[in-house]
This record gives structure tokens, C-alpha cells and sequence, in this order.
């Protein structure tokens, strides 16, 4: 197959300097090179408008206009096609003004040989591509950056942010010019994480994905996962690219908590049945024992049956709501608005946000949201949250905030304290049966809660630091909206 010629468009008044410039694109090739002549500004800009020529020849001098004004209508135009200027031998300030316009290249008139044109054609052809496949990927990979789903933050080792995609704003709530003005640490939730991570990708250039804990413009945790890469050594410069996985740790924990669940049912109904029935022989030999009458004269052996009953009664019913806490139970369902049975929560727990002097503060969803509830057990399950909060806060200086959101199928209630908190490695067991840091608790309070939220396809997770408070989020599917 041929070449396709190039195509070429001289705008120059002199006609002499046409022809001299015809002449010698048939000496450098016949027929490789059209050339098309715009002898005025006007005509020239005619011609550039019809977008068929492969590259510009621009004499400087073009009457009352300039071959830089030609540039400038070209990039008006947005036409980013190369330009070869023509300038006067010893216009050195021409030459340096085309160049900065965007010139490709410039030839002086009276000094241009076949040899000279040809290399400065040829060469502003070739950066002419070269610019255009830096732009086109350019385009490309911002078009990635811009629409990515996931977290991009483009960072240096000095930890500034230099860019953000637009998912990484949404997802951490800043403005553009709210993130570039942080550090990279600001957005990790230790500063320990931070440092590991920095030293990682600025000594190694390259990290592992790992998991990392970032915090979002209000102090929210999220939980991600972190790929980057150094992208120029000498500078620095490294990508981030982030997976928020905060909601599917969530959906991983809340499984867990199901598992453990019933693994824990399974466990109360064996020992139900094997530690009732040796503990009815004991209640039943005691009490014949106590009905002799050797026993019932002395008082040694009057206080030990006692206490051995005494503990075979109590061990009875922890049993007893140990089965109660973890077995699937019956359910009176109906139609329930969220706001409602909080309403009846803060009601029955007055007395006791009254007796620690504790500020409530509320932010309910309007219009209120329906569920189907058995009303009087998810009543007892938002009081048993209430009441720890209250009992974790310290006395007139507690704040209790009952937050409901509704998020598309499902609403949320956020009860939150500003208590001491619980540690991390606490927080796992807290809905396991009889852990409690109460004196006198049972530690069967939130296993019951749970029981009640997974018995109405709900769930629970908490959120908390030690010395800064704890926040319950409690997610229930929606049957609709009071209207």
C-alpha cells in the first residue's frame, strides 16, 4: 500500500518564497509532500478551519498580522497541529516568541535547504505523535483516576497529598482543597500505621496490599486496604490505590457473630441436658438429707445443705437464661416505627438518665421509619444498650446521642456515649455468654440483645476507643414509613 502524502499548508505573502519551498519538497521526494499555499492571514485561517493538513509553514510576517496570531487561533480552536515558523535572518526575538507560542520548530528564510526542511518537518511530525500518545494516555489514565470506584491519593514521601479522585472524596468527605492541604498520616487512624506504611513504600518502593485503618473527615473509622506503588523515584511520588472495606469487615463480623451464635445454642442445650439432671439428683438427695433427722439437729449440717442448694438453685437458672439468651424465640410481629420504640426505650431508662444527670441528645430520622417487630423484646434490646451506655459515662458529665438513619431497605440506631470506652480486644467477646466487667452482672445482656436483633434478621456492631466513648449501631430492614 502507498504512504499517504503529507499535507502541507504554507501561509506566507511572498509568492516567490512558495515556489522556492515547492521546489525543494520535490528535491527531498516527488509526491510525498502536497503543499497547499494561503497567500493572507485570512486565507490562511480559511484553510487551517477545514482541519486536512498534516502540518503548518507560518511566515512570521503576514501584513498587519503575525504568524503568531495564527497560533493563537489555532489553539483557540483547541487544533493542537504542529507549526514550523518562518522568520528573517537575525529575528532571534521572533524565533524565541515562536517557540514560546508553540512553535515546533523555525527556519530562517534565505538559510533553508532540502535537507534542513525535510529534518524540520519530519521532526515536527514525529513530537507532534509523541504528544499526542502522551496526551491520549494521559486522557486515558485520568479517565481511570476520575472514574475509579476505588480510593486513588497521589502522595510523596514528605507526606503531602498532591491528588485525590473523586471517589476518595466522597468516601472520606473532603473537598479537593481541603485534602491537598493534609499530610498522608492525617487520614490513617495511628500515626503508627502511618510511619510503617511511609517507611514501606519510601525505602522500598513498592508495598504488599495491606490492611490499614483510616479515619474520614468526621473521625468515622473506615477500614482499607492499601496498594501502592512509586511512580517517580527522584521526586518521591507514589499512588495509592485504597478499597474501602469497612462494610464488608462489618458483613464478615456480623456472620461471625451468627456462627458463634449458634455454635452457642448448641452448647447451652448440651449442657442443659447434661448438667440438669445430675443437678436435680443433688436438689433431691439434699432434700431427703435435710429431712433426717440427724440433719435437722445440726446446724453444721443444716448451713451446708443449705448452701449446696442455695448454688444447685443458681446454677439451675443460669441455665436457665443462658437457653433463654441464645435459643430462637417466638415472635409477636407487627408493624413498629423505629423512633417509637426509642421513644419507649428512653421512657423505661428515665429514672436512670435522670440519676446520673446524663445530657440525651437525639437526631431521629423524619418521617419515622417502619419495622417488623415484636415491639416488647426490641424495646428490651435497645433499653440493655442504653443502660450500659449510662452506666459506662461518668455521672453529670455523660452525653447519650440516639441517632436513626435510614439507608435505602435498611434503618440504623446509633447509640453512642461518651464513656471509657472499650478496649479492642474486648470488643470481640462482648456478646459472648457470661463476659461481663460488671461485679454483679450475669454477662448474658447483650447475648440476649443479640439473640433478639438476629431474631428480626437485624444485626449490631460497635464502634469504640478507650477514653473516647462507644457508639452501638443497631441495623433493622425496613417495612416502610410512617406517613
Amino acid at each position: 500500500m502507498t504512504e499517504r502524502p503529507i499535507h502541507i499548508l504554507m501561509i506566507d505573502d511572498d509568492e516567490d518564497d512558495f515556489f522556492l519551498v515547492t521546489e525543494l519538497l520535490r528535491d527531498i521526494s516527488p509526491g510525498q509532500y502536497l503543499l497547499e499555499w494561503a497567500p493572507t492571514y485570512q486565507k490562511g485561517i480559511a484553510a487551517i478551519e477545514r482541519r486536512v493538513h498534516d502540518v503548518f509553514l507560518v511566515d512570521y510576517r503576514l501584513g498587519p498580522n503575525t504568524g503568531i496570531d495564527i497560533m493563537h487561533h489555532i489553539q483557540e480552536m483547541q487544533y493542537q497541529m504542529p507549526v514550523i515558523m518562518l522568520t528573517g535572518k537575525g529575528d532571534y526575538a521572533i524565533d524565541q516568541e515562536a517557540m514560546q507560542a508553540g512553535a515546533y520548530d523555525y527556519l530562517v528564510k534565505g538559510e533553508i535547504t532540502a535537507d534542513l526542511l525535510e529534518r524540520s518537518i519530519r521532526y515536527a511530525l514525529d513530537e507532534y505523535s509523541h504528544l499526542r500518545s502522551i496526551a491520549e494516555s494521559e486522557k486515558k489514565y485520568y479517565g481511570i483516576f476520575e472514574k475509579a470506584h476505588d480510593l486513588i491519593v497521589l502522595a510523596d514521601c514528605d507526606r503531602n497529598i498532591i491528588d485525590a479522585n473523586p471517589a476518595a472524596l466522597k468516601t472520606l468527605h473532603y473537598t479537593k482543597e481541603e485534602i491537598l492541604r493534609l499530610h498522608l498520616r492525617d487520614l490513617f487512624q495511628s500515626r503508627e500505621q502511618s510511619e510503617h506504611f511511609l517507611d514501606n513504600i519510601c525505602n522500598n518502593g513498592v508495598t504488599n496490599t495491606q490492611e490499614y485503618e483510616f479515619k474520614n473527615r468526621e473521625g468515622k473509622k473506615l477500614v482499607v486496604l492499601i496498594n501502592a506503588i512509586t511512580l517517580d523515584e527522584a521526586a518521591q511520588i507514589f499512588l495509592c490505590v485504597i478499597q474501602d472495606i469497612t462494610e464488608k469487615k462489618k458483613e464478615e463480623l456480623e456472620k461471625q457473630y451468627q456462627e458463634k451464635f449458634v455454635i452457642t445454642g448448641r452448647i447451652a442445650r448440651v449442657i442443659a441436658h447434661e448438667v440438669r439432671n445430675p443437678l436435680t439428683n443433688i436438689l433431691l438427695a439434699v432434700s431427703q438429707f435435710k429431712e433426717e433427722e440427724i440433719v435437722s439437729s445440726n446446724e453444721d449440717a443444716t448451713l451446708y445443705t443449705d448452701i449446696i442448694e442455695r448454688n444447685c438453685t443458681r446454677i439451675n437458672q443460669l441455665i436457665t437464661e443462658l437457653l433463654h439468651s441464645t435459643r430462637m424465640i417466638e415472635l409477636h410481629m407487627a408493624p413498629h416505627g423505629i423512633n417509637e420504640m426509642v421513644g419507649k426505650a428512653l421512657q423505661l431508662s428515665q429514672d436512670r438518665l435522670q440519676l446520673h444527670e446524663i445530657v440525651l441528645q437525639e437526631d431521629l430520622v423524619s418521617p419515622d421509619v417502619l419495622v417488623n417487630a415484636d415491639d416488647e423484646k426490641v424495646i428490651i434490646a435497645f433499653l440493655n444498650i442504653i443502660i450500659n451506655a449510662v452506666e459506662a459515662m461518668t455521672p453529670s458529665k455523660g452525653i447519650l446521642t440516639i441517632t436513626t438513619i435510614r439507608h435505602q431497605d435498611k434503618v440504623q440506631l446509633l447509640i453512642g456515649d461518651n464513656g471509657i470506652g472499650i478496649p479492642q480486644e474486648k470488643q470481640a467477646r462482648l456478646f459472648d455468654p457470661f463476659y461481663t466487667s460488671k461485679a454483679k452482672g450475669t454477662g448474658l445482656g447483650l447475648t440476649s440483645t443479640q439473640n433478639i436483633l438476629l431474631n428480626h434478621k437485624g444485626n449490631i456492631h460497635v464502634d469504640s476507643e478507650p477514653g473516647r466513648g462507644t457508639i452501638f449501631t443497631i441495623t433493622l430492614p425496613v417495612a416502610g414509613t410512617v406517613s
